[in-house]
């Protein structure tokens, strides 16, 4: 793929004006086909071009006479170096020399001098746009800035060289996600974001309701037009029941139809009024409560409990009942008080799920798509990874090799726990005990991967007590046939299990779980009607970033993090 796209770089092609071809839905030439030809920008010598971008860095020089632009458009990681003449700027030229200045130029393309970085150049003609940056003022001076610091400035943050480049990484890892899934026979299917089920069972769901906006409206509301008193009420009962005798009076009278009718109409205005009266009369601060003083969700927007999903698994379980293979990449919510570097509140999930597929076939498919995302990274990205590796971890691309090319060990949990109980006889010092029948910890996963095997591993066989309810009761009734893909750096990569396909098994799994069944009754009608064995997992995107770029925050391989106490934009 990384061949394909030098040779169409390299190819392109030069109109009979000697102008270089502008981006197909933009008034300009991306500078990525420009620099990141083959020949580096160097066959291109002569053109003429149109380029916008960023300033990253500006410097004047010979007395002011021109600057040095070193542009970015987010294109490639890479910048054009562009040459500014002061005549060419309506003011000062010190106004395109800030760092953050957006600029649109017209030039021409020329070899720079001999032994220089760079293999091409611009050479303004034309200044097109100035889009200006006071530099007292503008947050992301010319300067190695934090991560951290950069969290401040999330609206901003995409213009720097780290951030522009996770962007490119999840952008090849998202469409590498999809490419890997059509090749193979996978339907995409859009699962809610909205649900009435706890995939996980957890109970760490963000709640969605209009409970509290309708009880707040309400609150302003009785307090500028208050309740009808009881003896407002009872007044309007008193002129319905005095209406109501007119009208029979009328009738005994045998009076005429138009009077009769005038009068019959009065009573129904009197008992609209009334109506009213008394339904307002009932209304009361806060939110609705039933009689036994839990919360009233009849009177929600849903009519029930609803929440943000953990995930879109149970959903997209019901559509591979019925087209076999699926899958759907979008985002989940967990409310879980987490502050460490692993967590957020809101993140993204791929979750696949195979119709006539057992736990083999799960990790079958889960091996052969990590392996994918690695290697297209290595083919299509090759230059923003070169840049972490430089940045933050020299090992990334060298880990990104390993995993595309080394097959995955598989060891039972068993074995894993037996394996670090071995490393502790020798000497070995975990932070959390290591016994059968615990979730594995982080620093277990990364001994596994990172010490014992060096190499990607697959766990399987969990204790069922440490896992979800949905997923399928071995022989041996202790164990469940789940599986984790874990990775060196990250650990825990992948989740997935050969789902319960017996109707009477996983209703007595959720009971035990101490879940309600009603919730789950749509989900137990795949299992009564035309069940099916079926298996699948879920990838946090985000950790898939994190392992292959070696950040350490999962807050930084994000667009707009969400986590305790920020949720900015």
């Amino acid at each position: 793929m990384a061949e394909a796209t030098a040779e169409q770089l390299a190819a392109t092609t030069i109109n009979d004006d000697g102008i270089v071809p502008k981006a197909e839905f933009s008034d300009r030439v991306p500078i990525n086909s420009i620099i990141s030809r083959a020949d580096g920008g160097s066959g291109l010598a002569g053109k003429k071009a149109r380029v916008g971008g960023w300033v990253k860095t500006g410097r004047k020089a010979d007395k002011d006479a021109f600057a040095f632009l070193e542009l970015n458009d987010g294109s490639c990681p890479g910048n054009l170096q562009v040459i500014v003449e002061a005549g060419l700027v309506a003011g000062e030229l010190s106004q395109v020399v800030p760092t953050g200045t957006c600029v649109v130029l017209d030039g021409e393309l020329k070899l720079p001098p001999e032994g220089a970085k760079q293999k091409v150049e611009l050479r303004a003609e034309k200044v097109v746009h100035v889009g200006p940056v006071d530099p007292a003022k503008y947050p992301l001076p010319k300067m190695r800035l934090t991560l951290e610091f950069l969290r401040d400035f999330v609206h901003l943050r995409s213009r720097t060289n780290t951030i522009s480049a996770v962007a490119r990484i999840r952008n090849a890892l998202a469409y590498a996600t999809h490419t890997f899934f059509n090749k193979h026979g996978f339907l995409y299917v859009h699962t809610p974001i909205i649900t009435t089920s706890d995939c996980e069972g957890a109970g760490e769901m963000f709640q969605v309701t209009t409970l509290l906006s309708e009880a707040d409206r309400l609150e302003k509301e009785l307090i500028h037009n208050p309740p009808p008193t009881e003896a407002e009420v009872e007044a309007a009962r008193v002129v319905v029941k005095e209406k109501g005798e007119i009208v029979s009076q009328l009738k005994s009278a045998k009076a005429s139809k138009k009077e009769i009718g005038a009068a019959v109409d009065e009573l129904k205005k009197s008992k609209d009024t009334l109506s009213k009266l008394e339904e307002r009369s009932k209304l009361k601060p806060g939110i609705p409560k039933k009689d036994d003083g839990n919360v009233d969700y009849v009177k929600d927007f849903f009519a029930r409990q609803a929440f943000l999903t953990v995930s879109g698994q149970l959903q997209v379980e019901s559509y591979a009942c019925a087209l076999s293979s699926v899958y759907t990449f979008g985002p989940t919510f967990r409310a879980e008080n987490s502050h460490t570097s692993r967590h957020l509140a809101e993140f993204w999930m791929v979750e696949p799920e195979l119709a006539f597929a057992e736990l083999k076939d799960d990790m079958n498919c889960a091996e052969a798509y990590v392996k994918f995302l690695c290697q297209w990274l290595l083919d299509n990205c090759l230059e923003d990874m070169k840049f972490m590796a430089d940045k933050f971890d020299k090992g990334c691309v060298d880990r990104l090799t390993m995993v595309a090319s080394t097959p995955f060990v598989r060891v039972s949990y068993t074995e894993a726990v037996e394996i670090l109980e071995e490393a502790v006889k020798n000497g070995k010092k975990f932070d959390n005990e290591v016994k059968w029948g615990i979730d594995l910890a982080s620093e277990h996963e990364r001994y596994l991967t990172e010490v014992k095997f060096q190499k990607p591993v697959i766990v399987y066989n969990y204790p069922k007590d440490i896992k979800a309810f949905y997923m399928r009761l071995n022989d041996d009734s202790k164990t469940v046939a789940a599986m984790d893909v874990l990775v060196p750096k990250v650990g825990e990569l992948i989740g997935g299990s050969q789902r319960e396909e017996r109707y009477d098994v996983i209703v007595q799994r959720i009971k035990e779980m101490g879940l309600p069944l009603e919730p789950y009754e749509w989900y137990l009608d795949l299992r009564r009607y035309g069940t099916v064995k079926h298996s699948g997992f879920g990838l946090g995107f985000e950790r898939m970033i994190l392992f292959a770029t070696g950040l350490e925050n999962i807050r930084d391989v994000i667009p707009f993090p969400r986590y305790p106490g920020r949720a900015d934009l």
